[in-house]
Parts: structure tokens; sequence; C-alpha cells
């Protein structure tokens, strides 16, 4: 046997060990390096065609705009493995237009629809060992990432951009996994601006969060509550997720000009219509938390986290929910992920079967 095909069975047995002791159902949510990534240039004016790596590094001129000017944007989504054993991308074209309008938000060049969706499918098909098990609570998450490469010392728009995918099987993003965690109301930090970049996916939003959200886990909270920029009366959002609470067989969720418009929310909020709920999106005053009778987080990463307790950091206020998810945020879990998972009907076509 010659010696490449001796070296190519020796690989593929070391791969296939190596995910046997993958333990599923221990996944953190983090990085975890898999076959291939695939990768896009905008130059001259057009997308190329899609390229495909294993290398986990991007080489770019040390004045590309993003490293200066921030032009970058990104996404999340998952590939679940049904208990039919079929992979399905949840909802990958509401993805796609939340990246369009990122990357027109900061002047970048926009991934076309199909070209985004085809990255994707690729990059599920090319690592589809690391799709986790129907069943685990793990799934594989995919971070489709626009940044631009172009040079520029001028603050003003790149004329080269790189549009990367790239995937990982990860675990629950809360510890705690589905049962109610603690958070904590922030006042003396704002995670956007109203008018600015809050509705759009930037790395900038995420990393004006940081310091309050480390300082929260310090004290002992799974995440923060942000309050309005503007006037601090009114809830914005859970950290990097949505926020949403329930009364009176109502749905309510923050309507905001720095809140980013969560696919998960979107997709909670035709749940809960499809249960028979009202449903608004509005403003809700930090003082109706009071009202409620359950609250949770909710976005791609955390899908439905239970809110337990929050405690305003400046007030000393308690709102207590009780030790374990109300039955309202466990049916909207059961059926978002049933449907997510093949074990519910998928009434709305959400599903992007990878074949």
């Amino acid at each position: 046997m010659p010696v490449d095909k001796i070296e190519t069975n020796i690989e593929t047995i070391k791969k296939y060990f190596d995910m046997n002791n993958i333990d599923w159902k221990s996944l953190p949510f983090g990085y975890y390096k898999t076959d291939c990534n695939v990768r896009c240039y905008y130059r001259n004016g057009k997308w190329g065609e899609l390229e495909y790596t294993d290398s986990e590094e991007i080489t770019m001129h040390m004045a590309a705009t993003c490293l200066h000017y921030g032009q970058e944007a990104f996404e999340g989504m998952k590939a679940f493995r049904g208990v039919d054993g079929k992979i399905r991308l949840f909802r990958p074209y509401e993805n796609a237009k939340r990246l369009i309008r990122s990357a027109e938000g900061v002047m970048m060049a926009p991934v076309p629809e199909e070209l985004f969706v085809k990255a994707c499918i690729e990059v599920v098909k090319r690592n589809e060992r690391f799709v986790p098990p129907a069943g685990s609570g793990a799934s594989l998450y995919l971070r489709p990432l626009l940044i631009g490469t172009g040079a520029q010392v001028g603050v003003k728009p790149a004329n080269e951009y790189l549009f990367v995918v790239f995937a990982g099987p990860v675990g629950p993003y809360f510890k705690e996994g589905f049962k109610p965690v603690q958070i904590q109301i922030v006042e003396d930090a704002d995670r956007a601006a109203p008018l600015g970049t809050g509705t759009l996916k930037v790395g900038g939003n995420y990393a004006a969060s940081l310091r309050s959200g480390q300082r929260a886990h310090d004290e002992g909270f799974s995440n923060v509550l942000y309050l309005d920029a503007k006037e601090k009366k009114y809830i914005d959002e859970a950290g990097a997720a949505n926020f949403f609470g329930i009364k009176n067989n109502t749905y309510c969720t923050p309507k905001s000009t720095s809140i980013l418009p969560s696919i998960t929310n979107m997709s909670l909020r035709q749940l809960a219509e499809d249960m028979g709920m009202k449903v608004e999106q509005r403003q809700i005053p930090v003082e109706e938390l009071s009202t409620f009778e359950e609250v949770a987080a909710c976005g791609t990463a955390a899908v439905v986290s239970p809110i337990g307790k929050i405690v305003d950091r400046g007030t000393g206020k308690v709102y207590d929910y009780g030790t374990e998810a109300g039955p309202v945020c466990t049916k909207l879990y059961k059926q978002l992920k049933g449907i997510q998972e093949g074990e519910v009907e998928d009434i709305h076509n959400w599903n992007l079967i990878v074949e």
C-alpha cells in the first residue's frame, strides 16, 4: 500500500476515535477546532468564489479598516441533528438579511443572501462529523464574519472585504442550562446609543458591554440588564440577548432604537401567538418588572434562558421570580427546540435541511 494511503487511513482512524471521545453533553459554549472554514473575498467591486481551508489564521494588511475603524459585523446561528438524523439550519435567510443590514450600517459590501446561505451549508457539510447527536443538548454553532480588509488611513470604508464562516460544536451558553439565572441591572454603563449601532450586530457593541458584564460575573451574576441609554427608564438588552416578560397571557418584549433584533425573539413571538397569547413589543418601564409572572433572556446562543432573580445594582431592589422555570417559558423553549430538532412540525418552514 502506498505511504500516502497509509497516512490517510491513519488520519481517518485518528479522527474517528477523536470524535468518539467527545463528551457532547458536557461541551462548553466556546471555540472548537473543526475540519474546515469557508471564505470569500470582495475585490474590484464584486464577490469571488467560495474557498475552503483548515487554517485558523487570517492574513491582512496592518491598515485594514476592521482594525482601525470597526468595519466588522458577524452573525450567530446553529445547525441541529434531528431525531430523524437530518441536519437542520434554523432560519439562515433571516441571518443573511441581518448581516446585510449590519454591513450597510457600517458601510461594508453586503454579502448576497444566496452566497451567505451557500457558505453556511458548505461549512456544515464539510464539518458534518462535528454536528452533535440528537438529544445531546449540544449543537453546531456557526459564526459568519464580515470584515474590512482593505487598507485605509483616513476614516472611510475599505474597498476590499473578507467573508468567513467557521463552525464548532457547543453546549449551553449559560452553564446553568435551562435553569433560572440571576442577572443585574446596570445604570452606569450603556451597551449602545439610541440611533447608533445598537440595532446592528457589530463588534463594537459587544466591546462596550465587556466591562459591565465582567463586573456582574465577578459579583455573582450570570448576565446584565441594560436600561435605555437616553432616560434610564426602560428595559433594553439583556447582555448579549433580548429580554421578554410574561403576564396575563401576554408576551412582552422591549422596543427600542438600540436593541439588536433577535431572530430567536422573532420566532418566540410567533410561537406565542400560535399558543393563543397576545404579543406586545413596546417600551417596558423598569418598574413593570414587578408585575411579570415570568421573565427570560433569549437569543441564538442562549435560546431561552429563564431569569430567577433580577437585582438593581444602583438601588438594591430585588425582583424575584422563583427557582424554577415558569410554565410559559418552558413551553416556548420546548416548542422552539422541538422545531429545530425535528420533533415538532415546522409549520412556518423555518428550517433548511442540509443535504
